[in-house]
């Protein structure tokens, strides 16, 4: 079933408000989705630094001394800042290889979540209240941000399994519903040199499009794709750098609704979540069609 929560702010001053806002938004889902959580926020960004969020196999595993670890291997220039479960790493451009390089080595079992200079993943098993609460999403500013409540049904509940998913620097993807052809979709993407690491049909989905990216289109370009490539039924909100996107699949028979003023869009699975919002009552609210691209984007 799972549900979704989006808010792209277009007014500035309403930008230290996004994670309460989201958080709240996502709190009326949780009978949506009860298994785990996950929060993509768009903050801010250093010029040169990219920040990679990292995880362990689950929330009991022992990541701050590894974090520890390969901050001291990366050198002084190297940040780390440890949010629940999950380890914020700062780095300069040219030490995320190494970064990379040195996990794979050293602690295999620790999963990148994100890669960006803006964005950071944080998702977990457990009631997602509880998720939210655990990471102080509550207290993140930003300007755009994308959540989610998972009812598994194709995969382990697993920090790993959980959305959203990130398979390109500052690309983010969670989605309702279910994709037949993942299976050989995976084989393809893995032909191309794209890692898919959970048996999780949304990383899948998440990485189609960021080949269709590397490739050379833009993400509207990319989603229009996918229906001609991907088959079975979705609700995708996706997250770039500066951009918001959302795209139901032909038959649309998962819910979705969106707003819009001139403060901000939102997107939802359920009506409720959005009544949190400032101004809704004056909002223009409609249900997104199927298999139309809409897309927001910060110049």
């Amino acid at each position: 079933m799972c549900g979704i929560a989006g808010l792209f702010i277009k007014d500035p001053n309403l930008q230290p408000q996004l994670g309460d806002l989201l958080s709240k938004m996502t709190s009326t889902l949780c009978g949506r989705g009860p298994d785990s959580a996950g929060f993509a926020v768009y903050g801010d960004g250093k010029d040169g630094k990219l920040k990679l969020v990292l995880a362990g196999p689950n929330k009991d595993f022992a990541l701050e001394p590894v974090m520890h670890e390969l901050a001291r291997h990366l050198g002084a220039d190297a940040d780390v800042h440890m949010r629940h479960s999950h380890a914020v790493l700062s780095v300069d451009e040219g030490d995320v290889a190494r970064a990379r390089h040195w996990l794979a080595e050293n602690a295999p079992e620790v999963n990148v979540v994100s890669q960006g200079e803006r964005l950071e993943i944080f998702k977990e098993v457990g009631y997602p209240t509880d998720v939210a609460k655990s990471f102080g999403i509550a207290g993140m500013g930003g300007t755009h941000g994308i959540s989610h409540t998972r009812m598994a049904t194709e995969s382990a509940v697993t920090t790993d399994g959980s959305h959203p998913f990130s398979t390109g620097a500052d690309q983010c993807l969670v989605h309702n519903g279910s994709l037949s052809n993942h299976a050989s979709l995976r084989r393809d993407l893995k032909r191309d040199g794209i890692e898919v690491r959970t048996q999780n049909d949304t990383e899948v989905a998440a990485a189609y499009l960021t080949k269709q990216m590397r490739d050379g289109k833009s993400l509207g370009k990319a989603l229009e794709s996918g229906l001609d490539d991907l088959d079975g039924f979705f609700t995708f909100v996706v997250g770039t750098e500066n951009g918001f996107g959302v795209l139901r699949d032909p038959i649309a028979c998962k819910p979705a609704v969106m707003a819009e003023t001139d403060q901000y869009v939102a997107f939802a699975s359920e009506f409720k979540s959005l009544t949190c919002l400032p101004g809704i009552e004056k909002a223009k609210v409609w249900e997104p069609k199927p298999a139309t691209v809409y897309f927001w984007e910060h110049k």
